[in-house]
């Protein structure tokens, strides 16, 4: 969907001959809300994070070629049967877009007050694979308690998560095996050390938590749970005091998890909570580095 369907509406606007400016101009509109809602929902890990700029010039370079095809036209003239059906689907095309686009800018913000935490992880270019304050960028939402989790993974040189489209060998991903911190000052509350770490697409619904840390921070009453770790690697124990930057353990993929990466979200009495990185609230296509 990220390559052929940009790829189509973009070869349209570019190839298409018009009647009239209003058929290009909505034609255009319907281009312009497509790319821009997947360059935003899009989860860009998979195909190169980079990559999702190259539809913006794409677009822009269409717009302008087309615009010198149409620029003499009408704004309106006598429209075929076939013409004015195609001119509805342009609007209703435009509709649904349009409406998702307005759900992403709500995944921006939330009325909520947030958790200020230190981002858990370092050395690298971590990407935000799911998070946001609605469904489309972050499915977690759709789950009370995890309403604001976060999916990190770590992009490589080349802006991907890992070395191949979806590798069984864990060491392919780029965030597996990296070192996680504490994000506060805290109390370890509960861990689970010694599941297995799956081969993708392997997973383990009966533990969705899989090896983990979960933490009562200082000043908050609000849980912070990070999950998916590795076996074996936690080196804190349950009921130990730590402090912000403190090693955990690492990344991994043990639980529910469909390849390696951090799962992380805040949760108070059944509820989940905002969390902050630097007054940051981070959604899909966030980027920390």
């Amino acid at each position: 969907m990220l390559i052929v369907l940009p790829a189509i509406f973009i070869m349209m606007l570019w190839k298409v001959s018009f009647k009239s400016k209003l058929e290009w101009l909505l034609d255009s509109l319907v281009t312009v809300v497509l790319i821009v809602w997947l360059f935003q929902a899009g989860n860009w890990s998979w195909i190169g994070y980079y990559f999702r700029f190259l539809w913006l010039i794409l677009l822009i370079g269409a717009f302008i070629f087309s615009w010198k095809k149409v620029r003499n036209l009408p704004f309106v003239t006598k429209y075929t049967l076939n013409q004015k059906f195609s001119i509805g689907i342009y609007v209703v095309l435009l509709l649904v877009f349009g409406t998702y686009n307005a759900f992403i800018v709500k995944s921006y913000t939330v009325d909520e007050k947030g958790i200020e935490l230190t981002f858990p992880l370092k050395n690298g270019t971590y990407y935000v694979g799911q998070g946001g304050n609605q469904v489309l960028m972050n499915y977690h939402n759709s789950h009370p308690a995890q309403k604001y989790a976060l999916d990190i993974l770590k992009l490589n040189t080349l802006g991907t998560r890992a070395k191949g489209l979806y590798p069984k060998e864990l060491k392919k991903y780029k965030i597996y095996e990296d070192d996680l911190y504490s994000p506060c000052n805290g109390k370890v509350v509960n861990i689970q050390n010694d599941l297995p770490d799956l081969p993708p697409p392997k997973s383990d619904p009966e533990n969705p938590e899989g090896n983990h840390v979960t933490l009562l921070c200082e000043n908050h009453d609000a849980t912070i749970l990070l999950a998916h770790m590795q076996k074996g690697s936690i080196v804190v124990s349950k009921g130990e005091k730590v402090k912000t930057g403190q090693k955990l353990g690492n990344v991994g993929n043990s639980g529910n998890t469909s390849e390696p990466h951090l799962h992380i979200h805040a949760e108070k009495d059944g509820k989940g909570v905002p969390i902050t990185f630097n007054d940051r609230f981070l959604v899909r296509n966030s980027l920390v580095r």
